[in-house]
């Protein structure tokens, strides 16, 4: 049965966006040395919402001695249990600006209210006060009576996720005494540049942490920077290549978190809508806009049918439109030119021979949208197999052994995250043994943890993020 929802907006009075943000550098906003911005868009409405400024080559190199000198003279020295009280206020502060931030990052992203608030806040500040607890105890992480910092951490983040991102670089960067210059993507830098002001709310001493806003190029400054000590990238597995290149033969630490196209199996003993629930949250949350998004779905043969019935009367209930109504499961997609590749890998898929289909659908007049769809017939050699299309978009295979799912199941450069849906637990195990990922999620999808290692293999990256593993990255071990 479908029910018709009235509308359940928040309120978007509660954020005060400003008309322009300047960089924030050694504790201060700050105009770019040449005077360039750049436009923040709506996705939803393709408003303007802000002029951000584009820092160049000078503001990159007043970025990271700020963060140099913040390191040498004052956080590198100071005690980890001193350290961890600036860590522990910056958690409090999200937590009472989370209304603010989670209406922020739905405005800026297009993702629904209901995941900013209920899934990206409340990680976000579990990851710092995960890592404050961790500030005073790293000789009890395994690395050593005594480990030191690297010094000055360059992180590039992506727009997905915007201030979860954020928090999985600065707060471990933090908590093991390294300074930090974060760059946020273009289309998604509002929270990070609040975040900048919860910092100076938390008399964060100034250069701990700098944020430097831009596009590609103030990325590749950054990273390539001889004053930085450390390079810590998410985003697609193409521009993390180009990072390996350029920080080959230097003396830099790097960890790379990079694409996906994840596998969820689920076999003919799988509680079945639960794991349609599983499938769904795999491939619709935040639009699909997720790495370790399950984008292919392998089903056992015997319940091919059954599976795909249930899938799409559940997909013809996804409420798709304004992120900020509560009722929303699907937001906008973040940028045209994403909705572009989306589109053209869609199109692919038809020409191809897979066959396409999406509940019947109304979208909005306005903005970036995408309705959720899925393909069948499905052959691996199909590009929307073997592409990541970060989308709402799921390619369905089948396989009759499990033999057959691990097979089909690793058959792709990336390797980032799985799902397996069995009631047998000796099966669970079997499969995790076997799945080339990094994380392998038992009858879940999409659950995370700031004490959990997360991170891939192959093209999906190298490094872990997250959990005790996640320390080590930040550590000069």
């Amino acid at each position: 049965m479908n029910f018709d929802y009235a509308p359940a907006p928040e309120s978007a009075s509660i954020v005060d966006i400003r008309p322009s943000y300047g960089l924030f550098i050694d504790g201060e906003f700050t105009d770019p040395a040449d005077g360039r911005s750049f436009k923040s868009v709506n996705p939803a409405t393709e408003e303007v919402l802000a002029e951000i400024a584009e820092a160049g080559a000078e503001d990159v190199d007043r970025a990271v001695a700020a963060a140099r000198a913040a390191y040498e003279n004052v956080w590198g020295p100071m005690p980890g249990r001193e350290r961890a009280k600036y860590l522990y206020r910056i958690a409090r502060l999200i937590q009472e600006r989370s209304r603010e931030l989670a209406i922020l990052e739905s405005i800026d992203n297009g993702k629904p209210i209901r995941e900013s608030r209920d899934v990206d806040l409340p990680l976000v500040a579990a990851h710092f006060f995960y890592h404050a607890g961790w500030a005073d105890k790293l000789s009890y992480a395994g690395y050593g009576p005594d480990p030191r910092p690297l010094g000055v951490a360059a992180q590039v983040i992506p727009w997905n996720f915007p201030l979860l991102m954020l928090a999985w670089k600065i707060a471990p960067a933090l908590a093991c005494g390294n300074t930090v210059v974060l760059k946020p993507a273009e289309t998604t830098p509002l929270t990070a540049l609040v975040f900048a002001d919860i910092c100076r709310q938390a008399d964060l001493p100034k250069g701990v942490v700098n944020i430097v806003t831009g596009a590609g190029e103030t990325g590749r400054l950054l990273v390539e920077h001889d004053g930085v000590d450390k390079v810590a990238f998410t985003g697609s597995t193409e521009v993390g290549k180009q990072i390996a290149r350029s920080v080959a033969g230097t003396r830099k630490k790097l960890t790379l978190e990079l694409g996906g196209k994840a596998a969820n199996v689920v076999f003919d003993d799988a509680p079945l809508d639960q794991a349609v629930e599983g499938v769904v949250n795999g491939i619709f949350f935040n639009q699909g806009h997720v790495c370790c998004a399950g984008s292919r779905l392998l089903v056992h043969e015997p319940i091919a049918e059954e599976l795909l019935d249930r899938l799409k009367a559940r997909m013809a209930t996804l409420r798709v439109g304004d992120p900020l109504d509560k009722n929303t499961d699907v937001g906008a997609i973040n940028s045209a030119a994403q909705l572009e590749k989306i589109r053209m890998l869609s199109q692919v898929g038809e020409r191809e021979g897979a066959q396409r289909w999406s509940p019947p659908c109304e979208l909005p007049d306005r903005g970036y949208w995408f309705a959720p769809t899925l393909f069948t017939g499905v052959a691996q050699s199909h590009r929307i197999a073997r592409e990541e299309i970060f989308g709402p978009v799921l390619s369905v295979l089948t396989f009759r052994t499990p033999d057959e799912a691990v097979a089909k199941a690793n058959n792709t450069p990336y390797g980032l995250s799985a799902g397996v849906w069995t009631e047998k637990g000796s099966r669970i195990l079997w499969m995790a043994e076997r799945l080339r990922a990094g994380v392998v999620w038992a009858n879940t999808y999409n659950k995370f943890d700031p004490t959990s290692p997360f991170g891939g293999y192959k093209e999906s990256g190298f490094g872990r993020e997250g959990g005790r593993h996640g320390l080590e990255a930040y550590l000069n071990v």
